[in-house]
């Protein structure tokens, strides 16, 4: 997978990659394409793909079914799954960006519309794996006919990767992480803390293992948190949802019932990354919930996978857990992995006008936990103040209780 590695670097740096079917296979049109990512698109890079031919854009299915140009999906696929390509029309970098991202109705009509060939979509999911926004334009290209492509390849300035090693990198299990330092960082919550820092095998993620007290003093389960980072609400205290006193309060749980594990997962905006968070902020502006938003940007509704999580929870030898979450994601994919989840409690933030909307959308889009959160706030202040309508008053903040109570409580 190294040249599958290699090839999301290149497109994180604004350089364009080429992608061929396996063992350079060429199947009548589906050649190679030099692709470049729709993130960060300079001119430069569109200059270097019109020197082969025509360009089109390749975006998600969930990214045409947002824009009304989905194509019926295979047999035994979902409905709007087919990536789907579109012809470029001479449109600079903020005009192709705009169209692989803004909000507005198209019709299939207004371009040359085709099912993304098997390069193109690998392309895409080259992108989404950088956490990029998940479109790339791309041009077919052959280095056979093409002399300046032949030498960039030769010279390795124009790195070659195959289909088959971005599904290898796509659908690898058991992300493997590595420990590698830690340290004391006494924290304002919780004095006795160490920070353990690991580093996925691939090396394109980095997470943090908070943990909170001495080791032989932890509750039987023991206490857990996977939060997502979340750089607004965590550091800013952004009003737009309730990461940051999530966070926290996770930290104070653990300082009082003896001592937990904060897992801080490099997981930004449901791991979409900042930049399309913010992205996806200024379509909630407009109308969308989160999950509508992350959809018109190309994404699913929860892109994040727990895998490194299990494996920092295994590297620290913890097996049996008291999980603080309102996620049935992170339940499920504890259990699955083998791990006894013997208890859960809900962390429950303070709702206001700014994050009703995402509470909401998290309940009835993706089944959280958090029906007392918005109940509580629904009986206690009437009509005219509730968190949303004009005059709100001061947010109602809930306190979770343990479903199943640890050996402290």
């Amino acid at each position: 997978m190294y040249e599958a590695e290699r090839g999301l670097f290149d497109l994180r740096q604004g350089r364009p990659v080429y992608v061929v079917l396996p063992n350079g296979e060429v199947v009548p049109g589906d050649p190679g394409a030099l692709v470049a990512a729709v993130d960060g698109l300079a001119a430069t890079a569109l200059d270097t793909l019109r020197l082969h031919g025509p360009m089109r854009l390749a975006v998600t299915g969930e990214r045409a079914a947002s824009m009304g140009l989905a194509l019926p999906a295979p047999d035994g696929e979902a409905g709007g799954a087919t990536p789907v390509s579109l012809a470029l029309n001479g449109e600079g970098p903020d005009q192709i960006v705009d169209l692989a991202s803004a909000r507005g109705s198209f019709g299939a009509h207004d371009f040359d519309l085709r099912a993304a060939s098997v390069v193109e979509a690998g392309g895409v999911r080259l992108a989404r794996l950088g956490r990029l926004l998940p479109a790339v334009v791309s041009v077919p290209a052959d280095p056979a006919r093409s002399e300046p492509l032949r030498q960039a390849i030769t010279r390795g300035v124009a790195v070659t990767v195959t289909t088959d090693q971005i599904e290898a990198l796509a659908t690898a299990t058991g992300v493997q992480v590595t420990r590698v330092s830690d340290g004391p960082v006494p924290l304002a919550e919780a004095e006795n803390a160490r920070f353990v820092f690991f580093r996925e095998a691939n090396g394109l993620l980095d997470h943090v293992a908070v943990l909170i007290g001495s080791r032989d003093a932890w509750p039987d389960p023991t206490p857990v948190r996977i939060h997502s980072a979340c750089l607004t609400g965590d550091l800013f205290g952004s009003l737009r949802c309730d990461c940051g006193e999530q966070l926290r309060g996770a930290l104070r749980h653990f300082a009082q019932q003896g001592g937990g594990i904060l897992l801080y997962m490099s997981q930004e905006g449901r791991d979409i990354g900042l930049a399309n968070k913010l992205r996806a902020y200024r379509l909630q502006e407009e109308g969308l919930d989160t999950v509508e938003a992350d959809g018109t940007l190309g994404f699913g509704a929860d892109e994040r996978d727990y895998a490194a999580a299990i494996g920092m929870l295994r590297t620290l030898g913890v097996t049996r857990v008291h999980l603080l979450t309102n996620n049935p994601d992170k339940v499920r994919a504890l259990r699955e992995a083998g791990l006894e989840v013997a208890g859960r409690m809900p962390l429950y933030g303070t709702l206001n006008r700014h994050n009703l909307p995402y509470v909401r959308a998290k309940v009835e889009r993706a089944g959280h936990w958090l029906h007392d959160m918005l109940a509580g706030a629904d009986a206690a202040l009437p009509p005219e103040r509730r968190p949303g309508s004009r005059g709100s008053a001061s947010p109602i903040r809930r306190d979770g209780r343990s479903e199943i109570p640890s050996r402290r409580e």
